[in-house]
């Protein structure tokens, strides 16, 4: 049974990377990943989830960098980072950095799917 559900948006090509990555991460298969294209239903607004990372833990619906935190818990080699992150200062830090992110994510997006095609 899976400690954290993460859903992500399979069209960005961020998310799918950083997905990749969580998932070669989580040996132990602790994280039950759900692309938001393939989901039949979801807890929030579709729009919402699309816009910042969600997940849920101990039933308890998280975004942003706390949702990143409760992923990070489940993999060793992340998990201090995600239990430091159970310290408000140290999440509203990431919390911080994490809304930075999203300001430059449209532009990020962009080159990574010129990235993507010019690969092909």
């Amino acid at each position: 049974m899976s400690a954290v559900t993460v859903w992500y948006d399979s069209q960005c090509p961020l998310c799918r990377r950083e997905i990749a990555l969580m998932q070669r991460l989580d040996h132990r298969g602790r994280i039950a990943f759900v692309d938001l294209e393939l989901a039949d239903a979801c807890p929030v607004d579709r729009g919402a989830m699309l816009a910042r990372l969600h997940a849920t833990e101990d039933g308890c619906l998280l975004t942003g960098a706390a949702a990143f935190a409760a992923m990070w818990r489940q993999i060793p080699l992340l998990r201090p980072l995600g239990l430091a992150a159970r310290n408000r200062h140290v999440l509203a830090l990431l919390e911080q950095a994490y809304r930075g992110f999203l300001r430059l994510r449209p532009r990020l997006q962009s080159f990574a799917r010129r990235f993507e095609e010019t690969r092909r």
